[in-house]
């Protein structure tokens, strides 16, 4: 029986698909994404942290374990939970990390073990996988929650660890077999979001139009950069590279969410 790493369940989401829906994130990730606002995500492995607590005035020191091996079955039992939400509200479930792809065989037996269900399924993903795990999952996955973070492989190389040819390629591949697919554009300052690169997004979103081969709109949800995050890379001694980077508003997204709708595309501000 495999196992696999999580490290948390959230119920009631509704920003990761549509409806009311549980979100799985599961630990360990290939990238190494300077902005990445789940760093305790990224290991492969349970890691201990201690969380800081003020209760009635007094601090209190809590250990706690981020990381546990699960089976699909317990991973099912809290994924049922909550049907009854899913059936009225069109929702179901969201794999999340971290990368979920990382543990692909894991992942393939939760999707088979939804689909069996009839929970309508989601992933959320980087795309940085092999074209057969890809090929695998891809007819278990309703949604696929894509990123788009930079367009330049060497760009993409510094700022990420990994280069992109592999997530376009397999990017194009979903395109090409009709899968749902809303883009996620993580909008970080001075990395993201140069004319460069929004301009090579564009490309990449007009040709995607341009096809004629798809039969659904295209869409990009912006991600505008947070600093949340901070105290999870001080709690988990994790080194963050943007330290001193001011977090972007929603407003501020605005003038970008027009240029992207200028082009035929649906665009929300948040996931």
């Amino acid at each position: 029986m495999i196992n696999g790493l999580i490290f948390d369940i959230k119920r009631f989401t509704v920003h990761d698909g549509p409806g009311i829906r549980t979100t799985v994130f599961f630990k360990g990730c290939p990238l190494r994404c300077w902005w990445c606002h789940n760093p305790e995500s990224q290991d492969f492995k349970s890691e201990q942290s201690i969380r800081r607590l003020i209760l009635s005035g007094k601090k209190i020191e809590k250990t706690e374990t981020t990381g546990i091996l699960m089976t699909v079955d317990e991973v099912m039992k809290e994924v049922m939970l909550d049907r009854m939400f899913y059936e009225e509200s069109g929702g179901g479930v969201t794999f999340s990390g971290g990368e979920p792809l990382m543990q692909g065989a894991f992942l393939l037996d939760l999707l088979t073990e939804c689909k069996r269900q009839g929970l309508h399924t989601a992933l959320d993903t980087s795309g940085y996988a092999s074209r057969e795990m890809i090929s695998k999952i891809s007819q278990f996955v309703d949604l696929f929650l894509y990123d788009l973070k930079l367009m330049d492989l060497e760009d993409h190389k510094k700022y990420t660890g990994v280069d992109n040819q592999g997530i376009l390629e397999n990017l194009i591949f979903l395109f090409e077999r009709g899968k749902r697919i809303i883009f996620r554009f993580p909008v970080i300052p001075g990395i993201t979001n140069t004319q460069k690169n929004i301009a090579k997004i564009k490309d990449l979103l007009r040709s995607f139009n341009d096809s004629g081969s798809k039969a659904w709109n295209l869409e990009i949800d912006l991600l505008p950069y947070h600093t949340i995050a901070r105290e999870k890379y001080h709690r988990f001694k994790k080194n963050n590279l943007l330290q001193n980077i001011q977090g972007l508003t929603k407003e501020s997204m605005i003038p970008l969410k027009n240029e992207l709708e200028s082009i035929g595309v649906k665009v929300k501000i948040g996931g």
